[in-house]
């Protein structure tokens, strides 16, 4: 796996290596059967310098052009994928006692590509479908907690996210 650096600090983007047939080795095999995807390795983290003890796996379903987010909490790292399907993906800092408060940085996360993005506590998490189903899956470092969450909205002008729709399926929640 490469495991790469990104605009946002403490945000890292992790390719899955293909499987090399005589090497044994790698997180993405593929053959006429289709695929196998490993999506997650505590011992290859680390190696590359990620050592987070996940303790909730969480899967969300969505149709083409629901737009969830933008949440998080401050004590949460989350490893985010897309299982099926493709979504436009968002960090966002919010920490508000961060100079880089509001930066944000996009990424496509579907499957075809497998990339994962290892975000940080006190950054948002939002995505929205591409496709016309998509299952988004995400590890958390701490079990969900609604009360401890903020929740910004997804057009909020202080973070100008550039978003490829202008009129996306809502929840109650990502209205306000």
């Amino acid at each position: 796996m490469r495991v790469n650096k990104t605009k946002l600090e403490g945000v890292l983007l992790i390719e899955p290596d293909i499987f090399n047939k005589g090497s044994g080795e790698g997180e993405v095999f593929i053959d006429e059967r289709g695929l196998f995807l490993e999506t997650y390795n505590k011992t290859k983290l680390k190696v590359n310098g990620i050592d987070i003890d996940f303790v909730e796996d969480d899967i969300s379903v969505s149709k083409k052009d629901v737009l969830r987010g933008i949440h998080g909490d401050d004590r949460t790292w989350k490893l985010i994928s897309c299982l099926y399907g493709s979504v436009y993906y968002v960090a966002v800092n919010c920490d508000q006692q961060s100079t880089n408060f509001g930066k944000w940085q996009s990424f496509e996360l579907n499957d075809s590509n497998n990339h994962q993005v290892l975000v940080p506590p006190k950054h948002g998490s939002a995505y929205l479908a591409l496709s016309e189903k998509v299952i988004f899956g995400y590890k958390q470092s701490s079990c969900y907690n609604h009360h401890g969450q903020f929740a910004y909205k997804w057009n909020d002008p202080r973070f100008n996210i550039k978003w490829p729709i202008e009129h996306p399926i809502l929840s109650s929640r990502d209205l306000t």
